[in-house]
């Protein structure tokens, strides 16, 4: 039944339109995404503005399900003539596509309470900011870092802003949706000519203004880093302990939660298949996933098939005690669904980890440097080789040597590799993780990695 709504283009209003053309054109149940967002960007170069990009638009998704069947199609129209296709084009689509008897909505006794997520506090009360404050901010940035001795150039000082919202609805009687601001600031500067160039970056995004690291600061950072690489020469090859820098550590923790996985659990295709109730991480180490953090952008109060989301622990004392599931995956392990389901417009629910923390160290991120005696900083990964069902790892890295406990020189070049389950069993944690992040992983040292240099 079509329900009045004052502005036929609000997110609710195209939701529920989508579900009544829908049913219209035979669905027995569906689903409708709407997702609406305009961005800024500024970049500048040599104290000149380079480039501002601004874009806004609504983007629209539908999920039909023919008993245990199903289809999405996405538009970027929302005139009633296209809302009416898509619906009729999805019935048609799911009548011809492959049984699967573990699609289906979410149980309407199932379904998350808190619906808007206001508690969360994501979205910047704030007016939007103009571009001309953004480049403003942005060439404060560029000047901090050129006044640093030693930079040569500045790549480019770029400063963004979002706004996104998102809105859904199903037959099940799900109906809600949340909005969620971005601030961000970042810069890449060049030390050296030629070939002796070196070059790093700082950065930092909020989902409110007031938050935000001020230009100088990020200025100054991206400088001292990119000082810091200059002379950058290949290390020598052998085994030695590795230091994951704050920066880059999350990547660990990232390729941990791939295996656990609802998918590649179902799909026998994970090097922690048969990991359930086993050590993954250190003893005493615990892995929290809580979507619940105020101001930090991965949080949300239900994922993309209505369920609550809650604070819930994937590694206890370095074991393992759960997957990572959206309904679909949950239902084929007969598990229940761990709330972790994401979505676009133009697909199908899928499992993801959201906001991740493991446990801090007792000790500084120097405090390991001082440890490692010989070894290796990363401060930046290249490429990657990561076998899924083995967990064997290589990368190429550039970043410090570390000669006796100290910082001696800039490495750039070498190849580091190791196999995840014994690297993520052996990791030491330092206590520098950034509380604001959606994953604040600290600094972490693996002992005992190949590296291959000269």
């Amino acid at each position: 039944m079509t329900r009045p709504y004052a502005d036929p283009d609000a997110p609710d209003a195209l939701a529920h339109a989508l579900l009544d053309a829908a049913r219209a054109a035979g669905a027995e149940a569906a689903d409708a995404i709407v997702m609406r967002g305009v961005s800024m960007g500024i970049g500048v170069r040599a104290g000149k503005l380079e480039e501002a990009e601004r874009a806004e638009g609504t983007d629209i998704g539908l999920r039909v399900l023919m008993g245990h069947r199903q289809a999405c199609v996405a538009s970027s129209d929302t005139s009633p003539a296209t809302l009416a296709a898509m619906a009729e084009r999805a019935v048609a689509m799911a009548r011809e596509a492959p049984e699967d008897p573990t699609i289906g909505l979410a149980d309407p006794d199932t379904l998350a309470t808190d619906r808007a997520g206001t508690s969360l506090d994501l979205e910047d009360p704030d007016g939007d900011p103009d571009a001309a404050s953004l480049q403003d901010a942005a060439l404060a940035c560029e000047s901090a870092a050129r006044d640093v001795p030693g930079i040569s150039q500045v790549d480019q000082a770029s400063a963004g802003f979002s706004r996104r919202s998102m809105y859904l609805a199903a037959t099940n009687g799900f109906e809600g949706g949340y909005a969620r601001t971005s601030h961000s600031l970042s810069c890449v500067a060049i030390t050296g000519t030629g070939t002796g160039m070196e070059r790093d970056y700082h950065g930092d995004a909020r989902s409110h203004r007031a938050d935000l690291t001020d230009p100088a600061t990020i200025g100054r950072i991206a400088a001292e880093r990119t000082l810091a690489r200059a002379g950058a020469r290949q290390p020598r090859t052998g085994r030695y302990p590795v230091l994951f820098d704050e920066r880059i550590a999350a990547s660990l923790i990232g390729h941990l939660t791939a295996a656990i996985n609802g998918t590649a659990i179902a799909r026998g295709a994970s090097w922690l298949l048969n990991a359930m109730g086993e050590p993954v991480l250190p003893d005493g180490m615990d892995l929290i996933e809580d979507p619940h953090r105020r101001r930090v952008s991965g949080s949300r109060p239900f994922d993309a098939e209505g369920l609550a989301t809650a604070r819930r622990s994937i590694v206890a004392d370095g074991r393992l005690t759960g997957w990572v599931l959206d309904l679909g995956t949950a239902r084929k392990l007969g598990l229940a669904s761990t709330a972790s389901a994401t979505r676009g417009p133009s697909g199908p629910p899928s499992p993801a980890a959201g906001n991740l923390a493991i446990t801090l160290g007792p000790r500084s991120r120097d405090d390991l440097i001082a440890q490692m005696g010989t070894g290796l900083i990363v401060t930046s990964l290249i490429g990657s080789t990561i076998n899924p069902t083995t967990g064997d790892y290589s990368r190429g890295a550039s970043g410090i040597w570390v000669e006796n406990g100290t910082p001696a020189f800039a490495v750039n070049e070498c190849t580091i590799a190791g196999n995840l389950r014994d690297m993520l069993r052996r990791i030491i944690p330092a206590n520098d993780a950034r509380a604001h992040l959606s994953r604040p992983i600290p600094s972490l040292l693996v002992e005992d990695m190949t590296i291959a240099g000269t």
